[in-house]
């Protein structure tokens, strides 16, 4: 894990003054609000929808965005990530959604949804022994094929003009808002910088009044309280029939991909929210999950359409600097607020398409970034780059219709026509072979204790033995299964034992060895960082099996899920000199 300390000015559990939180408050919900209220204005036009059930379902988009967000930032229990992670409308299932509504109705379209939630809850309990499915390489390939995914949304917002407009209104717009943005947050730094966004959208909506392109007439037209038609409501369609059966499948996959956005999402929050780079924490991830599945679920009952993670939150928490929780909370807050005030949604849906298409470059150019980040931070051998390589190249390829278009038609064609989905399921397939073709690992299945060194010790032997492993290396394999066994313990005896499972594969020259136990608070990856840079909070009595497992190992990697914690220990021979 790296050392270098990350340009942050405000950390997740720190709280930055009132107006500074509020201020950052309006500029996520601003960037995504546009997202959250068209993506169920655009679904219900195509399917022919009436205008009561439109503005039921914008409301009930807020809503659910709303306490989803809060969920995710304040994590109650194992709900939410304990990060911003901005929560909204999804256009993935736009295409199956505009299928149940035309063939089914609302009441249909909101019982598939609460089923494909439960998909989410699933994978949030069980994380952990999908663990080799939800790597980072997974993520990070997923979270660099986001980009690419909205790339046609971005360049279609940034000609998006009215009819008559001049042809100077779309470029220079755009380069307003861009230039705003990009040179007020390369060039200066502290306050300035956090309000480089506002600044940006500021400036480009001046541009766009400039221009006539403002939809002025829009915003007057919208009354400033409103409350939907509750007689709208679709309540759920519990018939079960043939078309329902037929759609099930393509939710459950769409909501698959959508957990591996997530994931990626939660990882990168992680890593843009403190100063000093932590290990990954797994039960953020799978709160983050839960949430996720938590907003669905919402989102069916309620009667609107699907959400999700917005990406964009972890690209404006880079940008500013500032990953407080509160912020997210404001952020939920705001978005519960606005489902009762049309007058100020109107007036940021009205926003000219360059302006947010240039935002919106901006934040997709930021998180192509940060899955390049997660993927080198992870390590990257010569499987792993062709792995992501070739699995980016096909997202690339599906998205724009590269790859013979004419034999992707029907549900295969709607599925794999977004970049993400068809890069996404390559990667998890590429990755499942190499998993699958790897040499047979060996276990152990013994009680986590001191008494069971003797045993541990007696299997690496014959496992060591089985390789035909030098004398060395067998013995770094002995020594690192005695430190690790010493670290997990800790000082404070268990009031009840734990089990362990020890694993051992071979991988070439080298060893790798999981050791999976119930969980703990402590993380290893945490504690030999604060050891590399002298940090004496660590009780001198416990230094020695961390030095010992640092001298003994190539690699450490502690992941903790909710019950559950895995050491993976790499072992590599020493070259001779």
């Amino acid at each position: 894990m790296q050392s270098t300390a990350h340009d942050v000015r405000y950390e997740a559990d720190e709280r930055p003054p009132l107006p500074l939180t509020v201020g950052l408050g309006l500029q996520y919900t601003v960037v995504a609000l546009a997202a959250v209220v068209l993506t169920p204005v655009i679904l219900i036009s195509i399917a022919g929808g009436g205008e009561a059930y439109l503005t039921w379902a914008v409301f009930g988009a807020l809503m659910v965005s709303g306490v989803a967000t809060i969920v995710q930032a304040v994590r109650i229990g194992r709900l939410g990530a304990g990060y911003i992670l901005v929560m909204g409308s999804t256009t993935a299932f736009l295409p199956m959604s505009v299928a149940a509504l035309t063939e089914g109705g609302p009441g249909m379209l909101a019982t598939l949804i609460v089923m494909s939630s439960l998909v989410q809850f699933v994978l949030g309990a069980r994380m952990a022994a999908l663990r080799r499915v939800f790597t980072p390489t997974v993520a990070g390939t997923v979270l660099m094929l986001i980009p690419v995914s909205l790339a046609p949304i971005v360049f279609n917002k940034l000609t998006d003009v009215p009819a008559g407009a001049p042809d100077a209104a779309a470029p220079v717009t755009a380069l307003v808002t861009l230039a705003a943005i990009v040179l007020v947050a390369l060039r200066l730094s502290g306050a300035w910088r956090v309000w480089a966004p506002a600044i940006g959208l500021a400036a480009g909506g001046l541009a766009g009044l400039a221009f006539g392109i403002y939809d002025l007439d829009r915003v007057a037209a919208a009354p400033w309280i409103g409350l939907p038609d509750f007689t709208a409501y679709p309540g759920l369609d519990l018939s079960f029939g043939a078309t329902f059966w037929a759609l099930l499948p393509g939710f459950l996959i769409v909501t698959l991909v959508g957990a591996m956005d997530t994931l990626g999402d939660a990882i990168a929050i992680q890593r843009a929210s403190w100063r000093k780079p932590r290990a990954i924490d797994f039960r953020s991830i799978q709160g983050a999950i839960n949430a996720d599945g938590l907003g669905n679920l919402l989102s069916g009952i309620g009667g609107t359409v699907p959400n999700t993670t917005y990406g964009s939150s972890v690209a404006i928490t880079e940008l500013t600097g500032v990953g407080a929780r509160s912020v997210g909370v404001c952020v939920g807050i705001l978005f519960i607020a606005l489902a009762f005030l049309p007058k100020a949604v109107t007036v940021i849906v009205a926003m000219p398409g360059p302006v947010a298409g240039a935002y919106v470059a901006v934040i997709v150019a930021l998180l192509f970034v940060f899955g390049v980040k997660i993927l080198t931070n992870d390590g990257l051998d010569y499987r792993k780059s062709l792995i992501v390589g070739f699995s980016f190249w096909v997202g690339l390829s599906f998205q724009f219709d590269l790859v013979y278009p004419e034999l992707l038609s029907g549900p295969w064609g709607e599925l794999l026509g977004h970049g993400m989905t068809a890069g996404g399921i390559t990667v998890i397939v590429l990755s499942g072979f190499l998993d699958l073709t790897a040499a047979r690992p060996r276990r152990l299945r013994t009680a986590l204790s001191t008494d069971a060194l003797s045993e541990i010790d007696a299997f690496l032997c014959d496992f060591a033995s089985r390789l035909r492993y030098d004398d060395p290396t067998t013995a770094r394999l002995r020594a690192v299964a005695e430190e690790t066994v010493h670290t997990l313990l800790g000082e404070d005896p268990q009031p009840e034992p734990r089990e362990l499972l020890l694993v051992a594969r071979a991988d070439g020259p080298s060893a790798d060895l999981e050791f999976i136990a119930g969980g703990t608070d402590v993380n290893l990856e945490d504690q030999l960082a604060m050891l590399s840079e002298g940090v004496t909070e660590i009780p001198n009595e416990a230094e020695t099996p961390l030095r010992l497992l640092r001298h003994y190992a190539s690699s450490v990697r502690h992941q903790q899920y909710h019950g559950t914690e895995i050491v993976t220990i790499r072992v590599e021979p020493r070259l001779p000199g």
